[in-house]
């Protein structure tokens, strides 16, 4: 037991939440989306649990029928960078798009958070799915799916890259002689690609845990391989232990194709816990969640995912609608798996749209049933860890005092943090300067 790999959480911090309705709910403070008080009281909370990492998700487009957490909330790194002065061990991981900003200006972002938090910083590299973002950057035409992961790959290159602008001893800061810094271990990028010409240096050094955590969230095809060629973990999210393990043997398998140890990747299925400690008040705090949803609010929700597409043109109570290719540009892998299911299921439009704005998932139930549910899919390499993300604020706080306890008493789970970095809580290395390696091999 004291060998086996203990399992990885991250918290994902929501606002007023994922869910379409979750913000009329009595116990959300209905501005939570953009009050520092309860993300910093989140950020705690999952720091006490011992939690590796916060998680904050984003996106750039929106609508009068989007979330509402996503039409007042707080841009990723600000946000990150506030809690960070509040904590002190947990990872602090944003979402920001390749396709809709600059990798030198990202770099540096990233870079600065990870030295204002003391080696704690992730990145998670999305593509953004929805088509009108490119309205808001002036762009006439989003990129097409295979296109923004092409876009993605080489942006990754290039940060990396900039990441290793400096030698971990470049900066001497001798003052006696006046030499700030060693010019040989100040290095140029001078790349010069299909998408970015970038000179560099960048005007900030390596943090101690070298580069910040690269995490990936899209689970198509090109996805994958984007996360089984350059990330240190992915985000993902399954109905069943089944098509969970798929994925984990499909991108383990696809990295060890890169020359990569299986090791070096993670993988994190969000979940939706809903703790009672019974059975009857799990399915009745459901309940509570699900009832605030109108089904002209799930079909709001649900048309998000298809570019927008207005559902309440169809009949309710009919087979899901066949739409062909569309929502292919946008979440292909999500719009994929809900027409696969609502076929093979033979769901109506408005199962399908209660079902999206209200996803039941497994883990409903009490903390002994749930601690089941993640040692399983952990054993049975399902799941490396787990993202978790509440609908209820106190959620988070039941999940600390009632789940992690018995995780803890099974030897499944850390009960001090190993390391004050990310990747040294992840368990990850810390990647060599390319120069430093360089000049070693040019030596030995």
């Amino acid at each position: 037991m004291a060998n086996r790999k203990k399992i990885k959480f991250g918290a994902l911090i929501h606002g007023v939440g994922g869910n379409i309705s979750a913000w009329r709910h009595p116990e959300i403070p209905a501005d939570a989306s953009v009050n520092l008080e309860f993300y910093k009281k989140q950020a705690q909370t999952a720091e006490a649990g011992l939690f590796d990492l916060l998680f904050i998700a984003d996106g750039l487009y929106i609508t009068e029928k989007s979330i509402p957490h996503f039409l007042n909330r707080f841009e990723p790194v600000t946000i990150l960078s506030a809690l960070a002065a509040v904590t002190r061990r947990i990872g602090l991981v944003g979402t920001l798009s390749t396709s809709y900003s600059e990798p030198f200006t990202v770099a540096r972002q990233f870079g600065s958070l990870d030295h204002i938090s003391g080696g704690r910083a992730g990145w998670n590299v999305v593509t953004s799915p929805l088509e009108g973002s490119a309205r808001n950057y002036s762009k006439t035409d989003h990129p097409t799916h295979d296109e923004r992961y092409q876009i993605a790959e080489e942006y990754l290159e290039v940060t990396r890259g900039l990441w290793d602008s400096w030698e971990d001893d470049a900066f001497v800061r001798d003052k006696e002689a006046g030499v700030f810094f060693e010019p040989s271990k100040m290095h140029r990028l001078n790349h010069k690609g299909r998408y970015f010409s970038v000179e560099g240096p960048l005007n900030i050094a390596r943090s101690k845990q070298g580069h910040p955590v690269i995490f990936q969230a899209g689970s198509s095809e090109s996805g994958k391989n984007l996360a089984a060629k350059s990330a240190d973990a992915v985000f993902t999210g399954h109905e069943s232990i089944e098509e969970a393990k798929a994925f984990y043997r499909d991108v383990k398998g696809r990295a060890a194709a890169y020359g990569r140890s299986p090791d070096e990747i993670a993988i994190l299925p969000g979940i939706g816990p809903i703790i009672g400690r019974t059975e009857e008040e799990a399915e009745r705090k459901y309940e509570e969640l699900a009832n605030l949803v109108s089904i002209d609010k799930a079909l709001d929700y649900l048309g998000r995912f298809f570019e927008h597409h207005d559902f309440s043109q169809y009949p309710l109570d009919e087979p899901f609608p066949e739409l062909g290719d569309l929502g292919s540009n946008s979440f292909r892998s999500g719009t994929d798996k809900i027409k696969r299911t609502a076929k093979e299921q033979g769901l109506t439009l408005r199962q399908v749209a209660l079902r999206s704005a209200t996803p039941r998932g497994e883990f409903v139930g009490t903390p002994e049933k749930i601690a089941d549910l993640l040692q399983r899919w952990h054993e049975e390499e399902a799941a490396d860890g787990f993202i978790v993300h509440s609908a209820f604020p106190s959620g988070l706080t039941d999940f600390v005092e009632l789940v992690v306890p018995i995780l803890q008493e099974r030897g499944l789970y850390r009960t001090e943090y190993e390391s004050d970095t990310l990747r040294g809580n992840l368990g990850l290395p810390i990647p060599e300067n390319r120069y430093t390696a360089a000049n070693r091999k040019v030596t030995s």
